[in-house]
C-alpha cells in the first residue's frame, strides 16, 4: 500500500508542479508559435502517458496485492492486451511526430524575400556581416582569415567588397521583416540561439547552416551558444536587438565595409608623437608607466587593444563607473584625441617605444598560479602575449599591478558592467572564477615568469 500511495503522490505532485509552476517559456518573439504548439502537444501526449502508467501500477500494486491463501496465476501472453499497447503507443507516437515534421518543412522553406545576413561564431565571440548595396555576400575561404581579416573574406571576389562588417557580439534586425542567418564557424562547433525565437542551429566548421524567422516585437534578446565549445563556453554571450526598420539602418550605417576596413591606413607615428605628450606626463616618455601617479605600461601592448580603449573611454564604456577613480581621470584624457584618425596615430607611435618588461610588485605563489592560468591562457595564449583574434591583450611584461587593479575592478563590477563594454562583461565572467584576492595575486606572479 505504501508503494501505491507513493505513485499516486507522485502522479499528483508532478502534474500540479507543470500546472502551477512559474518557470515556462520565455515570450515569443518571433513568427514561430508553431514550435511552442508542438512542444505543447508533446507535454500533453507523454503526460498523458505518465499519468496513465503510473496510475495503472498504482492499481497494479493495490489490486494484486499479496494475500493470504491466494496464488498468482502465470499468464505469458495477452494478444489482445499486446495489441491495445501497440496501437496506443504508434498513436501517441504519430501525433507528436507528424506535427514535428510539418513543422521542420517550414524551418527549412525560407521565404524568398528573406534578408540575410550572415553570424560568425569563434571561441568566445559573435559577429556579423550585411551583404552591401549589392545584396550579395562575398565568398569566404579559412585561408583567408587572419588578424586584418577576421571573416576570411576573399578580397579578390568583387561582391565581398561592399559587405558590412559588425565586428560586435551585438546585432540589430529590423521587427516583422523574415531574415535567415547564415552560420559559420571559425574553429569549433557552436551553436546560436536566441530563447525568444524559439529556433535554433549548429555552426559546423567547414559548412554553412542556416536558420531564418521573423522578429514579432521589439526589445534586446541575449543570444547563446548552446553548444559545449570549450573551457570559456559560458562566456560566449551576444545580443540581437529588434527595432523598427529606420533604426536599424541607421545602426547599420555606424559599421565599415569590408573595402573601408582593407583600405584603412595604419597610423602615423610620426604624427602621433605630439599627440603622446599628453599621455607622457603619467604614462612615462617611453611608456614605461608610473605606478605612483596610477598609470600602467603601455609599450608592448597591441595597438590594436590601446585603439579598443581609447574609443571605450571616449565613448564612455570605460572610466564612468563611480568607483573607477583612475577611470574617470583616463576619460578626459583620451577625449583629447579628436577623431579615430588621432587615436590610430599615437597607437602607432607607442608601438614604436622600446618593450621593456616593467618591474615585478606583486607577491603570490606562482606555482598556484600557473594552474589558474591554463583558463586565462585559453584566451591571452600560453605566454601572455596576447591574441588579438580572440581579443585577448598582451600580459606579458605589463605592470603587474595594474593586472592586479583591474581583475578585482571586473570582480567588483566597476569595470565591465557598462552595456557598450562587450568583452569587458566577458572578462568579468572570466575574472568571478578568481575565488579571492590571493588567487589573483598568485595569477599575476605567475604571469610574472615569462620571460
Amino acid at each position: 500500500m505504501p508503494i501505491a500511495i507513493a505513485l499516486i503522490l507522485l502522479v499528483l505532485g508532478s502534474v500540479l508542479f507543470h500546472l502551477l509552476s512559474p518557470w515556462y517559456f520565455t515570450p515569443i518573439a518571433s513568427n514561430w508559435g508553431t514550435i511552442d504548439d508542438t512542444i505543447s502537444l508533446t507535454f500533453w501526449v507523454t503526460g498523458f502517458v505518465f499519468v496513465a502508467v503510473n496510475l495503472f501500477m498504482a492499481y497494479c500494486v493495490i489490486r494484486y496485492r499479496q494475500r493470504k491463501g491466494s496464488r498468482a496465476a502465470y499468464e505469458p501472453e495477452n494478444k489482445k492486451l499486446e495489441w491495445w499497447l501497440t496501437g496506443l503507443t504508434a498513436a501517441g507516437v504519430v501525433a507528436m511526430l507528424a506535427p514535428g515534421l510539418l513543422v521542420w518543412a517550414k524551418f527549412v522553406d525560407v521565404p524568398k524575400d528573406a534578408a540575410v545576413v550572415e553570424a560568425v561564431g569563434k571561441q568566445w565571440h559573435w559577429s556579423y556581416r550585411f551583404p552591401g548595396a549589392d545584396g550579395k555576400l562575398g565568398t569566404v575561404d579559412a585561408r583567408y582569415v587572419g588578424d586584418k581579416n577576421p571573416f576570411g573574406i576573399n578580397p579578390d571576389d568583387p561582391n565581398g567588397q561592399d559587405d558590412i562588417l559588425v565586428a560586435s557580439p551585438e546585432v540589430h534586425l529590423p521587427i516583422g521583416k523574415p531574415v535567415k542567418v547564415l552560420l559559420r564557424s571559425i574553429d569549433v562547433l557552436h551553436d546560436f540561439t536566441v530563447a525568444q525565437f524559439r529556433v535554433k542551429m549548429d555552426l559546423v566548421p567547414g559548412l554553412v547552416t542556416y536558420i531564418w524567422f521573423a522578429p514579432t516585437r521589439t526589445g534586446k534578446f541575449d543570444l547563446l551558444c548552446e553548444e559545449l565549445c570549450g573551457i570559456g563556453h559560458f562566456v560566449m554571450r551576444g545580443s540581437v536587438v529588434v527595432e523598427e526598420e529606420t533604426a536599424f539602418k541607421a545602426w547599420l550605417g555606424n559599421y565599415p565595409t569590408f573595402a573601408q576596413t582593407s583600405a584603412r591606413a595604419a597610423g602615423d607615428a610620426a604624427a602621433g608623437k605630439p599627440l603622446y605628450a599628453v599621455c607622457a606626463a603619467c604614462h612615462g616618455s617611453q611608456a614605461e608607466g608610473n605606478p605612483a601617479l596610477h598609470a600602467p605600461k603601455l609599450s608592448g601592448q597591441g595597438d590594436w587593444y590601446l585603439k579598443r580603449q581609447l574609443k571605450s573611454y571616449k565613448q564612455g564604456a570605460r572610466g564612468t563607473h563611480d568607483k573607477d577613480v583612475f577611470g574617470k581621470m583616463m576619460a578626459p584624457m583620451a577625449a583629447t584625441l579628436a577623431d579615430d584618425t588621432a587615436i590610430d596615430n599615437v597607437s602607432a607611435y607607442i608601438k614604436t617605444l622600446p618593450d621593456h618588461p616593467a618591474p615585478a610588485t606583486v607577491t603570490g605563489n606562482a606555482n598556484n598560479g600557473r594552474k589558474r592560468y591554463v583558463i586565462c591562457g585559453a584566451c591571452h595564449g600560453p605566454d601572455g602575449r596576447g591574441v588579438q583574434q580572440m581579443n585577448a591583450p598582451g600580459l606579458k611584461g605589463m605592470s603587474d599591478w595594474y593586472l592586479v587593479t583591474q581583475l578585482k575592478n571586473f570582480k567588483q563590477g566597476i569595470r565591465g558592467a557598462h552595456p557598450q563594454d562587450m568583452y569587458g562583461s566577458q572578462m568579468a565572467l572570466m575574472a568571478a572564477i578568481l575565488s579571492d584576492d590571493q588567487a589573483i595575486d598568485d595569477l599575476v606572479a605567475y604571469v610574472n615568469t615569462f620571460k
